[in-house]
């Protein structure tokens, strides 16, 4: 009863000077218990991206596991802007392999057949060079006619000659600035595509450790700017406990040590660890710096239970604490 009429006196446990002066001043039930209050360290969990709120798969008091979903923001624009990257990828990938890979293959069918036409006008026209070069020796053609075989030959193995060069160039890929300007297109792509995506997986959050569900910050229906909370958890492990001790007390205290918890309604004592202790001591008024008000400067220190005791405590719940 002595607890609860301290606590009480304090006004809001969550102004932690005025708890600092009225847990000072309450009784101890011996040399080594203080008044304390259980604080919690609360996890907001929010969308960077904004958006409807679609559904609320949680609500206040559950108590959900590691990966739990919490809630999902409406995301058409988001599936939409996905598709949208996912074929963006699909063409740029196409055209690299379009480069890698030459002309089509119409094209390089189109090459060799005009190639096998220059070869066989080619043949004809090398045959008849060699059957007028015998009848001019033999004074049976003039030499206009012998200069006119001998330009057809040479024209058509010309024409060989860049056919065949043209069907190596149209098997070949394209250039390597070309296939290098497109690749780095396609990486464009998807970094594009894995942008949309995350954007889409924002839009539906999920719980990254287990706890209590404190609170729930919006409706479904309503709109949730980016980043504001849609849930407020209380992971186990975020659960501590503030109390204060006098100066002559504080010098002994060290983190690691062990303290004992005690509340109203629990079944047993609860072992806690002392993970912190201010730097900085507490007035209790007045302020008065001298020998006779020593007694009034308090440090501020905080001790953590263990995770599976977390649940069986709460935020402002007075407790007392009794150091070994």
């Amino acid at each position: 009863m002595r607890q609860a009429l301290c606590i009480g006196r304090a006004g809001s446990l969550a102004a932690v000077s005025a708890a600092a002066i009225v847990l000072a001043g309450c009784a101890k039930h011996d040399d080594r218990t203080y008044q304390g209050y259980v604080e919690g360290e609360f996890v907001y969990v929010a969308s960077p991206v904004g958006g409807r709120l679609e559904h609320l798969g949680v609500q206040r008091g559950q108590t959900v596991n590691a990966g739990a979903p919490l809630f999902v923001l409406e995301s058409v624009d988001e599936t939409a802007a996905r598709q949208q990257a996912a074929a963006q990828l699909q063409g740029a990938e196409a055209q690299l392999a379009d480069l890698n890979v030459g002309k089509r293959v119409p094209e390089v069918d189109a090459v060799r057949a005009q190639l096998a036409q220059a070869v066989a006008a080619d043949k004809l026209s090398s045959t008849q060079l060699a059957r007028d070069e015998a009848q001019f020796r033999a004074g049976g053609i003039a030499q206009s006619q012998l200069d006119a075989s001998r330009s057809t030959a040479q024209t058509n193995a010309q024409r060989v000659r860049e056919l065949t060069n043209q069907l190596r160039i149209a098997q070949l890929p394209a250039r390597n600035d070309q296939i290098r300007a497109q690749s780095a297109q396609v990486e464009a792509a998807r970094a594009a595509v894995a942008q949309a995506q995350w954007r889409l997986d924002q839009k539906a959050q999920k719980a990254t450790q287990g706890g209590l569900v404190f609170d729930t910050l919006y409706r479904e229906g309503e709109w949730v700017g980016a980043g504001s909370p849609v849930v407020r958890m209380l992971p186990p492990a975020n659960v501590k406990v503030r109390f204060f001790v006098p100066q002559g007390v504080v010098g002994a205290l060290k983190p690691g040590q062990a303290a004992r918890l005690h509340c109203d309604g629990c079944a047993a004592d609860i072992n806690a660890t002392v993970t912190y202790i201010a730097t900085e001591a507490e007035y209790t008024p007045p302020v008065i710096y001298s020998n006779a008000t020593r007694e009034k400067l308090v440090f501020m220190v905080e001790a953590r239970p263990a995770a599976a005791d977390g649940p069986k405590l709460r935020p402002g719940q007075p407790v007392e604490v009794t150091l070994p």
